[in-house]
């Protein structure tokens, strides 16, 4: 199957979203290691310990998940120059790899998210025990 140079064009729109999306994490968790950090150093608090995994954790994969929409975009940009130039067996399978990299980077955001609601039952456990 070939395709056009506009098939791999589709994929940036998604892309700027996914990007979007993935910066106001990693924001969102700056700014929750700052609140925990803050609380810690107020009361030693042990639930702060036990998020400090998790906010580690939810780091790298959101670090990953970033990662591979990069290398999904550049892969998906070089397809484009492959098919451009005439490439069109190389442009195809580029475009499938950048395809995977963006499905790597897909799962890692469904991990990441599956960890954030863990660390959310450690908060909602800890209000419970008051």
């Amino acid at each position: 199957m070939d395709i056009t140079i506009t098939t791999p064009a589709l994929l940036f729109p998604a892309i700027s979203v996914l990007f979007l999306a993935y910066s106001n994490r990693f924001l969102a968790i700056a700014s929750r290691i700052r609140e925990q950090h803050n609380l810690f150093n107020k009361t030693q608090s042990p639930v702060a310990v036990k998020q400090i995994d998790s906010l580690r954790l939810r780091i790298r994969f959101i670090v990953a998940m970033q990662l591979f929409a990069v290398i999904g975009i550049i892969c998906c940009i070089i397809a484009m120059g492959l098919i451009f130039y005439g490439l069109q067996y190389s442009g195809n399978i580029t475009f499938g790899f950048s395809m995977a990299f963006i499905v790597l980077s897909l799962l890692a955001s469904v991990s990441e998210l599956l960890l954030s609601t863990k660390a959310l039952n450690i908060e909602l456990e800890d209000m419970e025990e008051m």
